[in-house]
């Protein structure tokens, strides 16, 4: 038995993982969010790269990364409206959002076995019959090409580095804002260019473009289109 699927992929800062949640909330299903995986593998990746006395969290090479996430037991475990990562029996949410991680996330998530790892670790989960809303940047054209319905969330470059400066507690200085503003269209192009499932959208998504809209506005519109799609 197969469950339901929304996937909801975007560029950096897009809100996509609150707007995902947002709609698992309202139709009862589960918020997945792939980029926690990630993070957890890219975690482990410098735990080790620590513990060999390496600087690239890459050394130890992938199947070795692996193995060790495996034997320390990185899961998603339901929480709730979504799933919290877990990393040795322990909870690792606030521990993947540390800087160091969202440095080198891009690197390690760009590796093929990686992020092959990750996919059948998040199809399993659907094939349980989990009703899902999963967010990433390859939902719909690599994960779940199949998925009930597509959405690619965006916004432009200045409104993503505003709301993650807000995110943040940071004011919107100009002068952040623009500073901040480039450090996601250079995110952008590495992830739209990179060889193995590149960011763009599938050509069966819908495209919501948020720089206008508030974010009740945004997961309304998308409410109304899995409402049609599912009947509910």
């Amino acid at each position: 038995m197969s469950g339901g699927v929304i996937a909801i992929d975007g560029p950096s800062a897009s809100g996509k993982s609150s707007t995902a949640r947002a709609v698992a909330e309202a139709l009862g299903y589960a918020h997945l969010d792939s980029g926690a995986l990630y993070r957890g593998v890219t975690l482990v990746a410098l735990r080790e790269a620590k513990r060999r006395g390496a600087g690239d969290p890459l050394a130890a090479g992938p199947e070795a990364i692996l193995r060790a996430a495996e034997d320390r037991g990185l899961r998603l475990h339901p929480d709730g409206v979504g799933f919290a990562a877990y990393l040795d029996g322990e909870p690792v949410d606030a521990a993947l959002r540390a800087a160091e991680v969202t440095r080198h996330v891009s690197a390690v998530s760009a590796v093929p076995v990686i992020r092959e790892w990750v996919n059948a670790y998040l199809r399993q989960l659907v094939r349980a019959g989990q009703n899902v809303v999963v967010d990433g940047r390859d939902i719909g054209t690599v994960v779940f090409p199949d998925a009930d319905l597509k959405v690619f969330l965006t916004a432009s470059p200045t409104t993503r580095a505003g709301r993650r400066l807000s995110q943040r507690g940071q004011r919107n200085i100009p002068e952040e804002v623009d500073r901040e503003a480039a450090l996601l269209e250079g995110r952008d192009r590495a992830d739209s260019s990179r060889p193995v499932a590149p960011l763009r959208r599938a050509d069966d998504a819908l495209e919501l473009d948020t720089t206008s809209m508030t974010f009740e506005e945004a997961v309304g519109w998308i409410l109304d289109r899995a409402r049609a799609v599912f009947g509910r």
